[in-house]
Order: C-alpha cells, then sequence, then structure tokens
C-alpha cells in the first residue's frame, strides 16, 4: 500500500475540550439561563443596567488593577502578544502551554490578555466613556466568562464564568454599601441557594493611623513566629502581610488565631463607617458575621469586604468575594471615584444548587403533535405555529410516525400532552389531546385547546 494510501485510511482526530474547560448542556443550561435572568430581574430592580466589556483587555490594566506580584497577573493570565505577529505568536499556545511569551518579553504597550475579572474592566468604561457626567453613582452589572490557567479543581476551570456588580461614584455612604450587599442576598434567595452565610470586616483605608499602622503590627507580629510558617506565609510577611490570614494551612491556624485583629486598630472614620454599615445591614434584615480575617491585599482596597459561602461547595464553599475599592479608578487614571463591587462564581452557584437540589429539571415538551397522513400534516404544522406563538414548547416530528411509535417519542421528550391530529380530527375540527401522565383524552377545537392550556 502506497504512503498516500495510508493516509486516506488513517481516522480524523477526535477533539476534546482543553482541559480546565468543559461543554454545557441542556437540561444543564435551562438552569444556567434561570440564575443569569434572576441576576437580571433582581439587578434592575436596585437601578443596575447591564455593561458588557470585551473579554480580551490591554495586560497593564491588569497588572494595575489586581497587581502584577499577584498569582493572577505573574502565573495565571491567558497573555499574548498583540502586535503584528499576533497570529504566528497565537499558535505557540499548543507548544508553551497556556502563556504566549513572558511579560518580560514583550513591550507592554503590545501584550493583551484575556480578562481574568471584570472590575477593572468596568472601571476602564467608567473612565473611558466619562460615566462620571451621568448622575451619579453610577450603578452596572456584567456576567460572562472569565480566564485563568489554574490547577482545575471542583468547582472551578480555567475558563470560568462570573456575574457581578459594581457601583462607581457618588459618595461612600454606609447605606450604599448595605444595600448592595441586600441586593445580593434577594437574589440568592430567588435562586433558592441553600445554606448561605455572609460574612463582613473593615480593613480601614491606608493610613499610618488605620491600615498601614495596623500592617505594621502584624508584620511584627509575623516575625517572631516566622520559622513556624509555611513557605508562602513567609514570602507573604515580606510582600504582603494581610495575605497570611487568608491561610488555610491547618497547622498555621493556632498561630493565625493570636495575630492582631484589625477592628482594633481602625482610626475613629473607619470605625464610625464600619458600625454604620452594620446598623444598615439590620435595618434591611441581612444577617452577617463578622470575620475579622476576610481582608484585601491591595492599597486601593478600604472599609468594607464581604463573602459569602453556600453548601456543597466543600473547603471552597464561596461563592461570592465583594468589597470597596475607592482608589481604583484614580490608580487607572480617572478621576478620584468611590467604587463597591462585588463577583459571584456562577459555576460554584449553578454546582451548590444542583448539589442541593435546585437545578433545573429535565427539559420537556409542553406539547407533541402527533401527527397521521399528508392532510394531518398541514394542520399540524398550523397548530404548531399557533402553539408556539402562544408561548409553548411544541415537538412537531419532521416525518409520518406510527401512532405507537409517536406517543413513546413524546414520552422520551417529557412531553406533558401529546396532541393527535389524524384524518378524522382534521375533518370534524375536533383535536384530539392525550396527557401522558395518566392517559386520558379529550377532544377540543383550536380554540378551545388554546383556553385549556392557557388556563393551566
Amino acid at each position: 500500500m502506497s504512503e498516500g494510501a495510508a493516509k486516506k485510511e488513517e481516522k480524523p482526530r477526535k477533539f476534546q475540550a482543553i482541559r480546565g474547560t468543559r461543554d454545557l448542556l441542556p437540561p444543564e443550561t435551562a438552569l444556567w439561563n434561570r440564575v443569569e435572568q434572576t441576576a437580571r430581574e433582581v439587578f434592575a430592580t436596585f437601578g443596575y443596567g447591564e455593561i458588557r466589556p470585551p473579554v480580551i483587555e490591554p495586560t497593564e490594566l491588569f497588572a494595575r488593577a489586581v497587581g502584577g506580584d499577584t498569582d493572577i497577573v505573574s502565573k495565571e493570565m491567558y497573555t499574548f502578544d498583540g502586535a503584528a505577529e499576533f497570529s504566528s505568536r497565537f499558535r505557540e499556545i499548543g507548544e508553551r502551554g497556556s502563556r504566549v511569551g513572558t511579560l518580560a518579553e514583550m513591550a507592554p504597550e503590545e501584550m493583551i490578555s484575556l480578562r481574568p475579572e471584570a472590575t477593572a474592566s468596568v472601571c476602564r468604561a467608567y473612565i473611558e466613556h466619562h460615566m462620571q457626567q451621568l448622575p451619579q453613582p453610577v450603578k452596572l452589572y456584567y456576567m460572562g466568562p472569565m480566564f485563568r490557567r489554574e490547577r482545575p479543581q471542583k468547582g472551578r476551570y480555567r475558563q470560568f464564568y462570573q456575574i457581578g456588580a459594581e457601583i462607581l461614584g457618588g459618595p461612600d455612604a454606609p447605606a450604599i454599601d448595605a444595600e448592595l450587599i441586600e441586593m445580593l442576598m434577594t437574589f440568592f434567595d430567588k435562586c433558592g441557594l441553600q445554606g448561605t452565610e455572609l460574612s463582613i470586616n473593615s480593613i480601614g483605608h491606608a493610613a499610618d493611623n488605620c491600615r498601614r499602622g495596623y500592617v505594621a503590627k502584624l508584620k511584627a507580629e509575623l516575625e517572631k513566629v516566622k520559622d513556624k510558617l509555611g513557605a508562602d506565609s513567609q514570602r507573604r510577611i515580606e510582600t504582603n502581610p494581610l495575605r497570611v490570614l487568608d491561610s488555610k494551612l491547618e497547622h498555621e491556624q493556632p498561630i493565625i488565631a493570636t495575630l492582631p485583629h484589625i477592628a482594633d486598630h481602625l482610626c475613629d472614620e473607619c470605625k464610625t463607617h464600619y458600625a454604620a454599615v452594620k446598623h444598615e445591614l439590620e435595618l434591611r434584615g441581612v444577617i452577617y458575621r463578622e470575620n475579622w480575617r476576610l481582608v484585601r491585599g491591595l492599597d486601593y482596597y478600604m472599609r468594607t469586604t464581604f463573602e459569602i459561602t453556600a453548601q456543597g461547595l466543600g473547603s471552597q464553599n464561596a461563592v461570592c468575594g465583594g468589597g470597596r475599592y475607592d482608589g481604583l479608578v484614580e490608580l487607572l487614571g480617572g478621576p478620584p471615584t468611590k467604587g463597591i463591587g462585588f463577583a459571584i462564581g456562577e459555576d460554584r452557584l449553578i454546582l451548590s444548587l444542583q448539589e442541593s437540589g435546585k437545578g433545573a429539571a429535565p427539559q420537556g415538551r409542553d406539547v407533541y403533535i402527533a401527527w397521521m397522513g399528508e392532510r394531518a400534516y398541514a394542520t399540524a404544522v398550523r397548530a404548531a405555529k399557533t402553539l408556539r406563538k402562544a408561548g409553548f414548547s411544541v415537538e412537531l416530528p419532521p416525518t409520518e410516525l406510527k401512532f405507537g411509535k409517536a406517543i413513546e417519542r413524546a414520552s422520551k421528550l417529557g412531553s406533558r400532552f401529546a396532541l393527535i391530529l389524524g384524518d378524522n380530527e382534521v375533518a370534524d375540527g375536533q383535536w384530539t389531546l392525550k396527557t401522558l401522565a395518566d392517559g386520558s383524552q379529550q377532544k377540543l377545537t383550536e380554540q378551545a385547546l388554546l383556553e385549556y392550556l392557557n388556563g393551566l
């Protein structure tokens, strides 16, 4: 056999989704749609409008906003050269892993990244489109895919999805913080999420008599126990002492429990703000617990921070995190602007709903049209169009099936009813509607059929 003939007989390669990504399929997508529609409806009642930023942004935007020294920017972003050689460099992804080049190999203005989060993009859009000229504050929400090259684990993927909201501009009134959290808890309640727990804290602001002073005290205490800490915590003592409080290592927990609390080192103004936020939450009937270890490491984060956990996710049980970031817009080149927001891990939210039995039911049909005969087919097409226009889901088989096969098919599709159309039904104008749950049948005119189904 010739080499050419051998190649022809080779089977084409079967492709699979890239590791850390997956396909979302029916009926699961019905649950995703329900969650996203619930978000749109709830957020609209609080006066939020939707923003849809692009999935690619200048890498420097995230380096400034997320922090150039963070794992997200230094290790996890999908970054490539946005200059003229884009297509050839992009092909290197398969050979070099997730990153095409390193931050040091490319000029900053040529680097673009798939977004690892969306807050930076929303702030960039606020600046670029002069949204500070609109009535303040501007309230925005978003939903869509984010990308991080991290080790895939339960509820966490390299392409994952977030639902988030941001309030930009206006004052830093405690009522703004509380209403944002109230909206979030309302959304989770409408979704049917079980076992939610809201944790809050205040991290003050970057001043010597507030967070900066606390960090200095924290660092001094950590230096005393440095030899008892793991390698990551030892490194963070120098780079970002607050991050030590995030440690999940079991042997570090007794040590962390003895460290000073930030609430004891807030300035008077931040203490007053925190007390007012708690009062506003209580006014709204929002139940919370205080967690002194709930911190954010970057300087533009300040005052209110919060996190929400849910059932069914094991140790990685956080479904949402948020906080105030009054310095971010200015850091990105905009005017001094107050800001607060949150991001929901939609993948984890869906997983928690599924594991608590709140997942979508199998996708069925309202009506399956079992037609027999050419005369009946034209009537079946018209009936399908009429029923769909009225908002019912309809399955119209493209070819004629024997009655038994048609009813079997209707059952497998989860149909509630089978509309039986044969020569007699067409001639008499009396259509047969079969309820598949109990096998009962009734004769109805076209108008009576619509009235009956609409009345259910």
